[in-house]
């Protein structure tokens, strides 16, 4: 026979596994934290809900921006040097100050609330430090706390690895603490605050005639995240459309912005959604020194570039080679790994990846096409390319990027 604390963890559970429609996440990030100000407005934001019948669970990133006394790099310069576990303690610290300020706000304002951090929240990862990959989300201590009628309010970006220490989620991973939670929850809404209003055709400080998405789904906003765009951390994005998890990334000041679910309404004759772009790429090109070479030096270039921890991209193999891309931080170490393979080595530094995503591209001809008439009209020179369901993704030198960017944008109707 089950105890009364098992029976009534059973219970807790039991309610996370079904759709409860009071709940709500709330992530407010450190911009929208950054003043007296915009805590009021963020505090009054979770006063509506309430209002409503809703029930939130806050989570928040740290207050500000360096050089702002509190924000993440701002205490990492008070300790220099390398990914370590007393490293991920001091950078957990700014969401936890924050999480602590805002429930007292919250308090102040009539609401019963408390300060959690992710370990204390339920937020279990692996023993990675600086990029931890959370495991596991137990649900019931948030259940908990709303129970008893108290708001919690938690820390993001951090969690607990499996020997009991503090680790940190990687940059943007306070968002990846709300969409685990509300998918923990059971796919309950997620709402992500931020200083624009929602989703950007591009972004508005390189394209003046960018604009916000009023849908998108999960897909879109995956590869848009995936390929650059700066959205939301993009493990939290692809978690997201894994669990089905509905959200939305909203302006705090405005609660105008974007909704992203599942599917959306396609516009005819509108085949892309957005452009992203990444700079300060590196794209290489290794060249076999016989053309009847025997196979398989392939493999062994990919597994050295693995054993250095070196990310790669837009990668393709043909006859003609192997050719991908790396950040241009990574070029040093990905030639050292490669040395002493009988291949000719051939790169270009300062390149930038544009990306266009649609769901609308599925199954219509001719984009590609319109890609490359639009940037052969622009001058700009295509380096490589690769495509996908969704996305084309071209490699530009750097020097052309923005008008790349600019003229893909206007072409597709986006401005």
């Amino acid at each position: 026979m089950k105890d009364a604390a098992h029976g009534s963890m059973d219970s807790l559970a039991s309610t996370a596994s079904r759709k409860r429609k009071d709940l709500v996440v709330m992530k407010f990030g450190g911009s929208s934290l950054a003043t007296p100000q915009l805590r009021d407005i963020a505090v009054q934001r979770v006063k509506d809900e309430i209002s409503k019948g809703m029930k939130p669970i806050i989570v928040v990133s740290a207050i500000g921006r360096a050089p702002d006394p509190y924000a993440t790099d701002t205490l990492l310069e008070l300790a220099p040097g390398r990914v370590s576990a007393n490293r991920d303690l001091l950078a957990s610290c700014g969401e936890s100050i924050s999480a602590a300020v805002f429930a007292t706000l919250l308090e102040k304002a009539g609401i019963s609330a408390r300060a959690m951090t992710g370990s204390q929240a339920g937020i279990h990862t692996d023993k990675r430090h600086g990029n931890a990959r959370i495991v596991r989300t137990d649900p019931n201590p948030v259940l908990g706390r709303l129970n008893a009628g108290v708001t919690p309010v938690i820390a993001g970006f951090q969690g607990l690895s499996p020997d009991g220490a503090i680790t940190t989620l990687g940059r943007g991973g306070s968002d990846l603490t709300a969409v685990a939670l509300a998918k923990a929850l059971g796919s309950v809404r997620c709402e992500i605050f931020t200083d624009v209003d929602g989703v950007m055709t591009a972004d508005p400080k390189r394209v003046p005639q960018a604009h916000t998405i009023g849908e998108l789904t999960f897909e879109e906003v995956d590869e848009l995240a995936a390929n650059g765009a700066n959205i939301m951390h993009d493990r939290a994005a692809a978690l997201a459309r894994e669990g089905e998890t509905p959200y939305s990334v909203l302006g705090l000041n405005t609660g105008a912005g974007t909704d992203i679910q599942s599917e959306r309404p396609l516009a005819m004759g509108q085949p892309v959604t957005g452009v992203a772009t990444v700079p300060s790429l590196a794209f290489l090109h290794l060249v076999p020194e016989a053309a009847a070479m025997p196979g398989g030096w392939e493999l062994d270039a990919l597994r050295r570039l693995s054993g250095k921890s070196i990310s790669i991209d837009c990668v393709n193999i043909n006859r003609a080679g192997l050719f991908f891309c790396v950040r241009g931080d990574d070029l040093h170490d990905a030639r050292r790994a490669l040395e002493d393979i009988p291949v000719a080595l051939r790169f270009t530094r300062d390149c930038a990846k544009i990306s266009i995503v649609g769901a609308g591209m599925r199954g219509t001809p001719g984009v590609m096409a319109a890609v490359v008439q639009t940037l052969v009209d622009a001058s700009v020179p295509i380096v490589h390319s690769t495509d996908s369901n969704i996305t084309i993704s071209v490699i530009v030198p750097g020097t052309h990027a923005a008008a790349a960017e600019a003229a893909l944008h206007k072409h597709f109707g986006l401005g």
